[in-house]
């Protein structure tokens, strides 16, 4: 075998543990942030309701919510009864409408108020929800790495030169 061979052999084994030892990192990494979701979900104490729930949400119903499957769930629950309670409007339109009343519409501080709370809960549970999917996918890239620079270390061991006493 001439020097090529063994120069890429070397890169390759190089690149291969590289990546073998950063896919378990990225493993324990999106294991833990997992972990850390699911912690912070559960300390919310978020329940579906028993009954009452749209059709869809049906098999959440009395559940708690720790996962970013179940966050993304009371989110789409929640924009049900904002739509309902706002009449489909946002914050800013509700806001919109209040200034043009005056300020000192009593009825539409209310509604502010309540398109405020509901958006802003919204908001938090579909950032849960996000960095549910993110730790899916450095979960899923760790995985592909380890076994990718496992795959480069065993081919760089085939390309390695082979001395006299070596089978």
């Amino acid at each position: 075998m001439d020097g090529t061979h063994g120069r890429a052999g070397t890169l390759l084994g190089t690149v291969g543990v590289v990546l073998a030892v950063a896919g378990p990192v990225m493993l324990v990494r999106g294991r833990s942030g997992r972990k850390e979701i699911r912690t912070e979900l559960a300390a919310q104490k978020i329940t579906f309701p028993d009954r009452g729930l749209p059709v869809e949400l049906g098999a959440y119903a009395g559940r708690r919510v720790e996962t970013g499957t179940e966050a993304h769930a009371y989110a789409q629950f929640i924009k049900g009864n904002l739509d309902r309670a706002t009449g489909g409007r946002a914050y800013a339109e509700i806001t919109a409408a209040l200034h043009a009343a005056g300020g000192d519409d009593e009825q539409l501080s209310e509604l502010r108020q309540t398109a405020f709370m509901g958006q802003s809960l919204r908001a938090s549970l579909m950032s849960a929800y996000q960095a549910w999917q993110i730790t899916t996918l450095v979960t899923g890239l760790g995985a592909a790495l380890t076994g990718l620079g496992v795959a480069l270390v065993a081919t760089a061991d085939t390309l390695a030169p082979r001395s006299a006493n070596r089978s």
